[in-house]
């Protein structure tokens, strides 16, 4: 029985069947198998339910609320957007609905589809059965031209060109199967969906009178033994796993859609699937990093512009305050109400003064600080951490004096601005700020420790993270190396052998896994083993009874910075952000990593690039590398040439950075 199976009845249905309850989740099912109860003149259908509906119902919000545009799914034409035709070609369909995995993109690319006949044709081929037999290269070569289309008899290529030349000369569908019957043994409709069902039960002595019925027909129709033989050895394996051309086109629809939405409406597609996925840290990260690599910008948790979903904000995504951690959607919806009764606030102490007592509780208010929703204030994380249980408690007790009408004679003597006081602390380093980030939202959003490490975890591994937790044609043997970030370390003891082991789960800029790490690897390793640290895990796949599974023998510890490095260190800043507050942070950032390593600032205009060169020497590292990046982009290291002549004469002249900080506005012509 079909997991969404309802059975339907005219009468009462404990007159025709027993039923019972089941004891995993009580729910109540019929005590006979599908068949009996169809032969007992009971009807079964499938009611499906969709999370992609909802993603798309949101996504088209999203487009409303965003850009003003109102999107009428059923208005498109399925063959008519070119966008979405080259984003198919192009197989960027993760969080497409049906064309989502890694070897479907693949055949997608391979595919190249340009109209919807192609969309319904690879949801039916990405199957186990055609795929087995290389249906669905078959039909993508012969799409391209790549591939002659061979018909099943020579004799039969005319007759069938009406069933078969559609799909490139091959049975794709089972409704093909029947109409190929119709079409050269005369069979009825009806008798065509026998000959399916009896395909697909494999029952030899029905198969046998199927057959004979089959031959004859078509000798009727003056075809030869050997063409009838070649379609019946055709059509029978077909009909096993022939899919059906409704349920096909049905699913290509909603495929469409939402590829047409994630093609036109990218930011508003994406906000709504990351809302569906907010409760699965995997999900979520896999399509993070896609909205990422799309060019779009995903903006931590703010209390003056997010709500309680991921939202599209411009190019951006705006990350919901109902995906922090310890934050529910009743308090998201005080915030909101608040907010939108009040305006806006101005400051951490005009949002606590302003939300109900409900919100202020030290758990929330700590959430949002380590998740960033405070940021826009313009104050650290840290100084909001050490401040906000005096602010809070002050408040709290001013609401419950205006509440209760218990106001102190002296309350309006006292200056806010000494009750409310906030210091001004330097940010938490980077690496425990990224951390307490992923601890209240389940991953990194403003940055990632990872950011700079890039080429070196590609040179160091085999694959990515992502494409391993999705490949499935493992060898047994096979050497795999895999590197990334150490998030979790769980030691744990074997029950039977008393052996410790450990849990390692590791993170790239895609994905995450959790590896085993048996006894004798564990402590020949035990000092490589520390969360954050960078390591390439290197083992060999070994079968499991539920797949396959990674043995791991080696881990390497990826070291901090490239020793081929010589420098110098080029950060390029566009005109326009070249500000006295960003040019003071730039040293901040600098100053925190020292080293022997010179820095150039290069100015980039229109007209090109002027270079300065720096006091500072740093220590170039994944950390700095990061935060140069979370700053300022990551066009922020692309080294522009600067003409010689130009860099001469710069390099001449006086060391700008000693002006930088106190003459950054004199410097730039702010």
């Amino acid at each position: 029985m079909h997991a969404a199976g309802v059975i339907m009845s005219a009468e009462p249905l404990l007159d025709v069947i027993p039923v019972i309850r089941r004891d995993d989740d009580g729910a109540v099912i019929t005590a006979f198998a599908q068949h009996p109860c169809e032969e007992l003149g009971l009807v079964k259908m499938d009611f499906l339910g969709l999370r992609n509906l909802t993603v798309l119902d949101k996504a088209i919000e999203n487009a409303q609320s965003n850009r003003g545009i109102t999107v009428v799914l059923e208005d498109l034409d399925l063959d008519g957007d070119e966008t979405t035709y080259e984003m198919l070609s192009r197989g960027d369909t993760l969080g497409v609905f049906q064309l989502d995995g890694g070897q479907m993109r693949s055949l997608l690319r391979l595919l190249k589809p340009t109209k919807f006949e192609h969309i319904s044709a690879a949801i039916a081929l990405y199957r186990p059965g055609p795929m087995g037999m290389g249906s669905h290269t078959s039909y993508a070569q012969r799409k391209n031209g790549k591939e002659k289309n061979e018909p099943i008899h020579p004799s039969l290529e005319q007759p069938l060109a009406e069933v078969l030349d559609p799909t490139y000369g091959l049975i794709v569908y089972q409704e093909q199967v029947m109409a190929v019957a119709q079409k050269v043994a005369n069979f009825s409709l009806s008798q065509a969906d026998e000959l399916r069902r009896a395909m697909g039960k494999k029952k030899k002595d029905e198969l046998d009178a199927q057959f004979a019925n089959f031959s004859a027909g078509m000798k009727q129709n003056g075809y030869v033994d050997d063409a009838i033989n070649k379609l019946w050895e055709t059509l029978l394996p077909f009909a096993d796993y022939a899919f059906n051309k409704a349920h096909s086109a049905a699913y290509g629809v909603l495929s469409y859609w939402t590829a047409y939405m994630k093609a036109n409406f990218p930011q508003e597609y994406m906000a709504a699937l990351l809302t569906s996925v907010r409760s699965s840290r995997d999900r979520l990260s896999v399509y993070l990093s896609e909205a990422r690599r799309a060019g779009i910008q995903v903006l931590a948790p703010d209390v003056n512009d997010s709500i309680a979903d991921f939202r599209a904000v411009g190019k951006d995504i705006r990350f919901g305050l109902e995906a922090v951690r310890n934050v529910g959607l009743g308090v998201v919806q005080e915030i909101v109400a608040t907010r939108e009764a009040k305006g806006r606030f101005e400051s951490f102490q005009d949002f606590v003064s302003k939300v109900p007592a409900s919100v202020c509780t030290k758990k929330v208010i700590e959430s949002l600080i380590k998740a960033g929703a405070f940021d826009s204030f313009g104050v650290t994380r840290r100084a909001l951490f050490e401040a906000h249980e005096q602010i809070i408690e002050a408040e709290l007790k001013a609401k419950k004096s205006k509440s209760t009408g218990d106001a102190d004679l002296f309350d309006d003597f006292e200056s806010d601005e000494t009750n409310h006081k906030i210091a001004n602390l330097a940010e938490w380093p980077q690496r425990q700020l990224l951390s307490l980030e992923r601890e209240m939202l389940g991953l990194y959003v403003s940055a990632h420790p990872l950011q700079g490490a890039e080429s070196r975890l590609r040179s160091s591994a085999t694959e990515t993270i992502a494409s391993f937790n999705e490949r499935k044609n493992f060898v047994d043997a096979e050497p795999v190396t895999l590197a990334g970030l150490i998030t979790n370390i769980e030691v744990k003891t074997a029950r039977s052998s008393g052996n410790i082991y450990a849990n390692v789960t590791i993170e790239d800029l895609d994905a995450e896994i959790t590896l085993m790490i048996f006894s004798k690897t564990y402590q020949e390793n035990l000092s490589k083993l520390n969360v954050d640290s960078i390591v390439a895990v290197r083992g060999r796949m070994r079968p499991r009874d539920d797949g396959f599974a990674m043995n791991v023998n080696e881990i390497a510890v990826l070291e901090k910075e490239d020793s081929r490095f010589a420098g110098p260190l080029k950060v390029v800043i566009a005109e326009h952000l070249a500000t006295k507050a960003n040019i003071e942070l730039l040293d901040k950032i600098f100053t925190r990593y020292p080293g022997q390593t010179e820095v150039q600032l290069l100015l980039r205009t229109t007209d090109g690039s002027t270079p300065y060169r720096l006091k500072h020497k740093v220590f170039v590292s994944d950390p700095l590398i990061s935060e140069i990046k979370q700053h300022f982009g990551t066009s922020a290291l692309d080294a522009l040439p600067a003409p010689q002549e130009d860099l001469a004469l710069a390099l001449a002249g006086d060391d700008v950075a000693s002006v930088v900080v106190e003459q950054a506005g004199e410097l730039f012509g702010q």
